[in-house]
């Protein structure tokens, strides 16, 4: 783990973060291993798409170096406390321990916001994002064999949870 990072800074997202926001999407849909996605959304679209409340960005300096967000995973009441969670680095601040800080934060967030289970679907390929899940208390359900094609070919998807210890006991 690298200590040279420095000056790190978790918050809510703001729409004036969106352009560094967005960078960092297009890194993820040029490795072919983090989304489906061939093209980023434009601000409206993402915003259309992702949960207002959980929306945040890790900053080193002034700089966005990170984000995660939650989208719904159903539009059925029963669902509203559980999300499926997006966590995206930029490529420069890969293995440096951010993306653990992030997911405690998210963690935390989701559950100050009355979610009781996140679940990510993660191609098989992306083992850093894997294990950063796993380190989190997410647990493989299962995977979703040949679920879309990515550039004509057809992938799968490792479907992650994971269940709060402090929400949804009621």
């Amino acid at each position: 783990m690298n200590s040279g990072v420095t000056n790190i800074v978790m918050e809510q997202m703001k729409k004036a973060d969106w352009p560094e926001v967005r960078s960092i999407y297009v890194e993820g849909i040029e490795t072919a291993n983090a989304t489906f996605d061939t093209e980023p959304p434009s601000w409206e679209e993402w915003d259309r798409k992702y949960l207002p409340a959980c929306r945040l960005v890790v900053r080193e300096g002034q700089k966005v170096i990170g984000w995660a967000a939650l989208l719904p995973i159903s539009s059925k009441k029963a669902y509203a406390g559980a999300a499926e969670l997006s966590i995206y680095l930029g490529k420069s601040s890969v293995s440096k321990g951010i993306g653990t800080k992030l997911m405690a934060y998210m963690i935390a967030e989701s559950e100050a916001n009355g979610f009781w289970t996140l679940q990510s679907g993660i191609f098989p390929e992306n083992k850093g994002s894997i294990r950063l899940h796993e380190k989190a208390g997410f647990v493989e359900v299962g995977v979703r064999k040949r679920i879309g094609k990515l550039h004509g070919v057809w992938r799968d998807v490792v479907l992650l949870e994971r269940r709060s210890q402090v929400v949804g006991f009621d």
